[in-house]
């Protein structure tokens, strides 16, 4: 039993028959110029996203100082095995 369910369109070793490439002939043009118009809309998009982020100048960004260290607090951030914890009833 085949993987792949057969069709008329295709020959036992699964290439294109010559009524599917007399089918799709009048399409070929007409799919190779809507695949390259989405290909280059897809790329100006990308260069033009490029060249914007490009321009960004950040000098005026004040960077902030590093933050303070928050002092000591027990029982806070304490990591302790399970076994250690008291029991609360």
């Amino acid at each position: 039993m085949p993987v792949i369910p057969r069709s008329s369109y295709y020959d036992t070793h699964y290439r294109q028959s010559a009524a599917l490439i007399r089918a799709r002939r009048p399409y070929l043009v007409r799919n190779v110029i809507t695949g390259a118009a989405i290909f280059g809309f897809a790329i100006s998009v990308y260069a033009f996203t490029i060249k914007a982020v490009a321009q960004d100048d950040f000098s005026d960004v004040q960077i902030p100082d590093a933050p303070a260290q928050p002092a000591h607090t027990p029982n806070v951030g304490v990591a302790r095995p399970a076994s250690s914890a008291p029991l609360n009833r």
